[in-house]
């Protein structure tokens, strides 16, 4: 049994130790967030914060998690429904086409402005690695950047 924090709530997970998170989050707890993309963490779809880091739900296992402090996209809305400025940014800069890889995309900047709160270009390509099929790179540049204003903004 592995027991964690799973956006703000105790969960206990029975079975084994090394299943993903990722089919952990999407077929025991019905977390949809995260999404299936490559399954050997390069797409960067399935990513959820960890303990405040940016990882792929995909490549890490339910028994490295016991006490931890897991977030998925679904987290990180407010309990009153306000949404983060990440999110938030991405609605004003009408960043998803599909939108399967935005979840995986929007912890991973969660988690950049965490660090950086204020990063530059090179910040953005060096820390966002994830993958977009459908090229929505401009506006997630612009959606980075307005987050970060909207995060220091009184």
């Amino acid at each position: 049994m592995t027991a964690f924090n799973l956006n703000g709530k105790p969960v206990r997970i029975t079975g084994r130790d090394d299943k993903p998170l990722l089919w952990v989050l999407r077929e025991d707890l019905g977390v949809l967030g995260p999404k299936y993309g490559c399954g050997v963490a390069e797409c960067g779809a399935c990513r959820v914060l960890v303990n405040g880091e940016s990882v792929p739900s995909c490549a890490t296992f339910t028994g490295d998690l016991e006490g931890s402090d897991v977030v998925t996209v679904e987290g990180l809305v407010s309990p009153d429904g306000t949404l983060s400025a990440v999110q938030q940014a991405w609605l004003d800069e009408q960043v998803p086409q599909c939108g399967f890889c935005q979840p995986g995309f929007i912890i991973a900047v969660t988690a950049l402005l965490e660090a950086k709160p204020q990063p530059t270009d090179a910040d953005i390509d060096e820390a966002i690695t994830n993958i977009c099929r459908c090229g929505t790179y401009p506006r997630i540049r612009r959606a980075i950047h307005r987050a970060a204003a909207m995060r220091v903004a009184p």
